[in-house]
């Protein structure tokens, strides 16, 4: 099976090319592309030359990660999510994609809340928020979730009758979202979770990336429930 993975990096220069390496050094993916989605640094040639494949997407999350999916080799089978900042461990990388090949599941997802944290690695609204969304996901579809975890895999077939169409920080939960709604067969594993290795949280580092994030969120909540 042809195993590509998908790391979005927004001025990462500091940690991607580890990230890269260490994604390389699992042996499991057959390539890394890496999405420069709109960085002023250098995370596009760090990594280069660490072997990833770059591409690039207007800024956006969930630009990136569509880029991303689109710009993976003709062969690829199942894709692999994560972010470039060094929080995820890429380590676990076997553990996401046994399912999938094995032929028991379409989707499976980290859980930062189920798994080992360091220290600092998640505050306390992004745990409550996982919670949360996987609450309200529960109460739709049945399935049960307790994170919205950017580190994640899919069958490529599976995500392109997802139709995604979010474009920032709604694109995970949408996927979760979707996913459930299309039957698809998921499961949550406990994942390690780390501080990033440099840079800042697009998300959680900013009082206004928090507050457009969990906008942005909510928004996609609303409209992937109210679809018909």
């Amino acid at each position: 099976m042809w195993i590509s993975v998908v790391i979005p990096a927004l001025n990462e220069e500091e940690p991607i090319a580890e990230v890269v390496r260490e994604v390389i050094a699992t042996e499991i993916p057959r390539e890394a592309v890496v999405v420069d989605n709109g960085s002023t640094d250098q995370t596009a040639e760090r990594a280069r030359n660490a072997g990833a494949r770059v591409v690039w997407a207007p800024r956006g999350y969930g630009r990136a990660c569509a880029a991303g999916a689109a710009a993976v080799s003709q062969e690829c089978d199942l894709i692999v999510f994560l972010d470039g900042d060094g929080s995820d461990v890429p380590g676990f990388i076997p553990t996401l994609v046994e399912p999938i090949i094995s032929g028991t599941h379409d989707f499976v997802i980290g859980s930062r809340s189920r798994g080992k944290r360091e220290p600092g690695s998640m505050n306390a609204q992004q745990i409550f928020a996982g919670h949360l969304a996987g609450f309200l996901i529960r109460t739709l579809y049945g399935v049960r979730y307790t994170d919205m975890c950017a580190f994640r895999a899919i069958r490529r077939g599976s995500l392109e009758k997802l139709a995604m169409r979010e474009e920032t920080y709604g694109w995970n939960l949408e996927m979760q979202m979707k996913a459930a709604r299309a039957g698809l067969r998921i499961l949550e594993i406990p994942v390690d979770h780390r501080c990033r290795k440099g840079g800042v949280s697009k998300v959680s580092g900013t009082l206004r990336g928090t507050f457009v994030a969990s906008f942005r969120i909510l928004a996609t909540f609303l409209k992937i429930a109210l679809e018909r």
